[in-house]
């Protein structure tokens, strides 16, 4: 009888391992892009076109894991997902001109697209075996990850991006492979025998049609916002003469102020009620990237990223969990439309940014958000059997 808890538990720790091997991997990228773009003498448009490669690949990732994320193979798609990551980020440290970059950016996008899905649908099952939201937390684990990459990348700022990357790559392709065995368990027993199926009767209500594309749409605004600081936060920076260090260090203090959130977001949602806190933390969001990116001073602008991490950190589990009041497949298509804001957001930004200023174009994310504090009652009200 205890042994379901003890598998549920391990479960639970190997995921939030994956999380956060995740989110190391695109915090480096990130926060090192300008060392990238400099390497590789590329332009804003040719940086932008690298996005777009990375973006176009995670579609293809995203649909191909969607198509085979059932139980019984999550435990591959895991592994083979965070491998093909760690390598790719391996190929892009070695890539000195702008053809070698689109195609290591492919690959890294299918992979972190495979990874994404198998991690989250195996986080959806680990909550339901739990019986108690646990989303908040393993996405806690992402930013905590994505705090350790970027502080990485700022006190290496000496070291050049290709050792970084390769160093990464290899110590995180030899920490999944070293977890495979233990990865294996995912394949159902990690869910207790009473939550193998429901009975038609105790089926979760169908979410509607519009409430269902809402919560994508939401999702897509708050993740385009974390694209844009995993990409452009560190531009940012450097764009206001701030050192390589320093221009690191923004994305770090964005993941810090976003780990914090979420590892306190299971309380305050059962404390103040969903709605309100992603009402609020749209608010937030808004007004500190605002500030942050109409500044010409640094700390103010450091200041901004923060905020902007605080209030978007648990948008998107209590989004996701909201969804899952309609089933898997619901989980699902608001995961993948949310995806779609965070593949399209840096692109965008770059595309932007080229036809006015990076400072202009990050104003989008801040749109965005207050569109979600004001969208977030309406999407997040309890649907009715």
């Amino acid at each position: 009888m205890k042994t379901a808890p003890v598998t549920i538990r391990r479960s639970r720790v190997l995921l939030t391992g994956y999380f956060f091997g995740l989110g190391v991997v695109m915090a480096i990228w990130g926060a090192r892009m300008p060392a990238v773009q400099q390497a590789a003498h590329l332009s804003t448009a040719h940086l932008a076109l690298v996005l777009l490669a990375a973006a176009l690949g995670m579609v293809a990732g995203l649909q191909a894991a969607g198509r085979l994320a059932r139980p019984e193979r999550l435990p591959a798609l895991l592994t083979s997902g965070a491998t093909g990551l760690a390598g790719c980020l391996a190929l892009l440290g070695q890539g000195d001109t702008l053809p070698m970059l689109l195609t290591a950016a492919l690959a890294f996008g299918i992979a972190h697209g495979v990874l994404d899905v198998a991690v989250n649908s195996a986080a959806v099952r680990c909550q339901n075996a739990v019986g108690r939201p646990i989303m908040s937390s393993l996405h806690a684990a992402y930013s905590i990850g994505a705090l350790a990459g970027a502080v990485l990348a700022a006190v290496t700022a000496r070291t050049t991006h290709s050792t970084l990357f390769f160093a990464t790559g290899l110590a995180l392709t030899c920490a999944a492979l070293a977890a495979a065995t233990a990865t294996r368990s995912l394949d159902g027993s990690d869910q207790p025998p009473e939550s193998a199926g429901l009975p038609p009767s105790q089926t979760p209500p169908a979410l509607s049609s519009t409430r269902l594309w809402l919560l994508g749409a939401l999702a897509a605004s708050c993740l385009l916002g974390e694209g844009a600081a995993a990409d452009w936060a560190a531009i940012h920076l450097h764009s206001l003469d701030a050192s390589t260090a320093v221009s690191a260090t923004a994305f770090a203090l964005y993941s810090a102020a976003m780990a914090l959130g979420r590892l306190t977001g299971d309380r305050l949602t059962a404390a103040f009620g969903t709605p309100a806190v992603v009402r609020a933390g749209g608010i937030l969001a808004a007004a500190g990237l605002t500030v942050g990116v109409v500044t010409t001073r640094t700390p103010m602008a450091l200041t901004g990223w923060a905020l902007f991490g605080l209030g978007l950190s648990i948008t998107v589990p209590c989004l996701i969990t909201a969804a899952g009041v309609g089933g898997p497949r619901a989980v699902a298509t608001v995961s993948v439309t949310g995806y779609l804001g965070l593949l399209a957001g840096p692109a965008l930004i770059g595309a932007l940014a080229t036809l006015t200023t990076l400072s202009t174009a990050l104003l989008v994310p801040a749109l965005l958000a207050a569109t979600v504090a004001a969208l977030a009652p309406k999407a997040l009200e309890k649907p009715t059997p």
